[in-house]
């Protein structure tokens, strides 16, 4: 007879996700989702013309492995004009099937069993699943609020670290807080890692998504960083595809293998025309999204923080943060029934309590969508 219950171990725990259970509550009730990552309006028109023209030029069988050439060549062109990062295009550059496959293939290519990764909670849910897949144990360190702002205790980082850590996985711009870690904190970040000999996996997706002014630094352009980071991004987020699934990973030859050799049995390859089209527009303005979703943060936060809530406005990414001071769990399981907009828990991105009260919203969403979720929370208050 079959187990009833056949899930191994490690991933016991990981059942159906937050954002499943809220969308479906959003169809049932035919409220506004605020809880998911995606936009609902379309990339730039060249983009979408460039991945038409690859369907329609035959480009829509298995690409090489590494990824497309054009888009490996594009992708380190990107962060050497961006960042001043060298990398060689056929070794040091891979294409993935998102950042999502990208985290995947690093975590479980660099920590296995014994081994611990040091992440920053509140954390995008999948690292969690990820680093479990491989068969690592995570350890937490919080991200506190600061005034209208988050920070971590760098004692509570060098705490987290002990003689089984392999890597600490970085998310900055991070989601969910919309924190853009600053030089310092990366500088401690990188002292750490550097006196413990970690590798740093950094989940740089939202690289091109800040505002007032703020720019993203990566990690692996601090002194001693770049020959140990595995730096990953995604066309996704940049250009608001999220349904094509084109992330990458930069790093060092040695780094890049050992996610590559997971990566080729996970998805193999994806996104054949995608690819190209990808590789046609990274050399261009990748500011103008930005510029959109800030007026559409200021638009969801200001409304918000007119409603009475407790507003934690973001330096970068999609979300938002209000801190209710109570079952943020409870109040959002509500909300589409009774006033029809969904939000997501923060609790779900912590293994500590600290995430209890906080709610995450999304602002990607057209300004009249915005507003007219505003005026259904107003009725509600």
């Amino acid at each position: 007879m079959i187990d009833q219950s056949p899930l191994v171990a490690r991933m016991q725990g990981f059942g159906t996700t937050i954002f499943a259970e809220m969308s479906a509550l959003a169809l049932e009730t035919g409220s506004i989702n605020l809880g998911q990552d995606f936009p609902d309006t379309d990339g730039p028109p060249e983009l979408l013309e460039a991945a038409c023209a690859a369907i329609r030029g035959g480009q829509n069988q298995y690409p090489p492995g590494p990824g497309v050439p054009a888009l490996r060549h594009a992708i380190a062109a990107h962060q050497r004009h961006h960042y001043g990062l060298d990398y060689d295009p056929d070794t040091e550059v891979l294409v993935t099937a998102g950042a999502t496959e990208a985290i995947a293939a690093a975590l479980m290519g660099l920590a296995g069993p014994g081994d611990e990764v040091v992440v920053f909670e509140p954390y995008y849910d999948s690292y969690a699943a990820c680093i479990a897949l491989g068969g690592a144990q995570r350890r937490c360190v919080t991200l506190e609020r600061q005034g209208d702002g988050w920070a971590f205790d760098p004692a509570a980082l060098r705490s987290a670290v002990t003689a089984r850590t392999k890597a600490i996985l970085l998310n900055t711009p991070h989601n969910p807080t919309g924190k853009v870690f600053t030089r310092a904190e990366l500088t401690v970040i990188a002292e750490v890692a550097q006196e413990h000999d970690l590798i740093v996996i950094a989940d740089e997706v939202y690289e091109h998504l800040t505002f007032d002014g703020l720019s993203h630094l990566p990690i692996a352009s601090l002194p001693g960083m770049r020959e140990r980071t595995v730096t990953i991004s995604s066309a996704g987020k940049t250009f608001s595809v999220t349904g094509w699934k084109i992330g990458w990973i930069c790093a060092p030859p040695a780094l890049l293998t050992a996610a590559r050799t997971v990566k080729q049995f996970l998805t193999y390859v994806s996104g054949a025309p995608f690819q190209p089209a990808v590789a046609a527009v990274l050399g261009g303005d990748l500011r103008a999204p930005a510029i959109a979703l800030q007026a559409q943060r200021d638009q969801l936060c200001g409304g918000l923080a007119a409603l009475g809530l407790d507003v934690i406005t973001p330096q970068a990414t999609y979300f938002a943060t209000v801190d209710l001071g109570s079952d943020a769990v409870a109040f959002c399981r509500e909300l589409p029934r009774r006033h029809g907009v969904v939000a997501i828990p923060s609790s779900v991105f912590y293994d500590s309590a600290a995430g209890d009260s906080y709610v995450r919203f999304a602002f990607c969403k057209r300004p009249e969508v915005l507003a007219d979720a505003l005026d259904r929370l107003g009725a509600a208050r």
